[in-house]
């Protein structure tokens, strides 16, 4: 069972067809909004307080990856799909994300550049696409017990 839950405009922008979250926060208030209306019914009564952190997490990290390495947010997508919540998130961006060493040459510790081995440690099925219109879309899987 899949449900669509589009995020509601944060501002409206003339000629959008998608919704999307302008800050993380928002995008953590939809997952746990979603999440929370789903779990407890049909096939989504196994969902946990620690499976519903890791979900917000990971919308948190990619969307502010979005927003800070990709130009921007263009499409945030949450689906509870069986045992786990699918989240996609696009962007203007055509690079990938990578994960940089948490020193640099000369030793020193760098600030930021966790994002993405955040989101590959707690999610399953992670999944990057070129979008024909620009940019790229990361869809993930978050199970939810």
């Amino acid at each position: 069972m899949s449900e669509r839950h589009p995020t509601r405009p944060a501002v409206a922008q003339p000629g959008a067809d998608r919704h999307r979250p302008c800050k993380p926060a928002e995008a953590r208030r939809t997952v746990e909004r979603v999440v929370t209306e789903c779990c407890g019914t049909g096939d989504h009564a196994s969902c946990d307080a620690a499976a519903l952190s890791d979900a917000v997490l990971v919308a948190s990290e990619l969307t502010t990856n979005a927003i800070l390495h990709g130009g921007g947010v263009t499409d945030f997508r949450v689906d509870v799909v069986g045992p786990g919540v699918e989240l996609s998130v696009c962007d203007r961006s055509h690079d990938l994300p990578v994960a940089v060493p948490p020193t640099d040459p000369e030793g020193r510790r760098r600030v930021g550049g966790r994002g993405w081995p955040i989101v590959c440690r707690l999610a399953r099925d992670v999944r990057v696409a070129d979008l024909p219109s620009g940019g790229k879309c990361i869809t993930v899987v978050v199970p939810l017990s």
